[in-house]
């Protein structure tokens, strides 16, 4: 069973950048369409960025279009997020999730927050 562990949270202040990582293991990570997801307090969980099996499609949220790059490694069996120009709305639970449906696309996982496997999530706080 594909277990996921995300990485690379913290407290970072307005403007600075942070690199998230989603580390698989019990699988390979690309047989999955990976996305990051975020929640915080009192809102629904949302899509920010999804990526294809090999990369080659990226999906992202209008909020954190041109700031966040989502990227993977599947030698390493990684996925990373890389967030810069961070705003104190950013603030929230980051969660990587992986699916392995044939026919899922970037766009639909995104946002219909599919999956079948999800990590535990690591907390990102953007604050002066």
């Amino acid at each position: 069973q594909l277990q996921l562990v995300e990485s690379g949270g913290g407290l970072v202040q307005p403007g600075g950048s942070l690199r998230l990582s989603c580390a698989a293991s019990g699988g390979t990570l690309d047989d999955y369409v990976i996305g990051w997801f975020r929640q915080a307090p009192g809102k629904e969980r949302e899509g920010v960025a999804c990526i294809s099996k090999r990369g080659l499609a990226l999906y992202y949220i209008d909020a954190v279009q041109g700031r966040f790059t989502i990227s993977r490694d599947n030698a390493k069996n990684t996925v990373y997020l890389q967030m810069n120009s961070l705003k104190p709305e950013d603030t929230a639970i980051y969660y990587c999730a992986a699916d392995g449906s044939l026919t899922i696309t970037t766009h639909a996982m995104c946002r219909t927050k599919s999956g079948d496997y999800w990590g535990q999530g690591t907390q990102v706080t953007v604050s002066s």
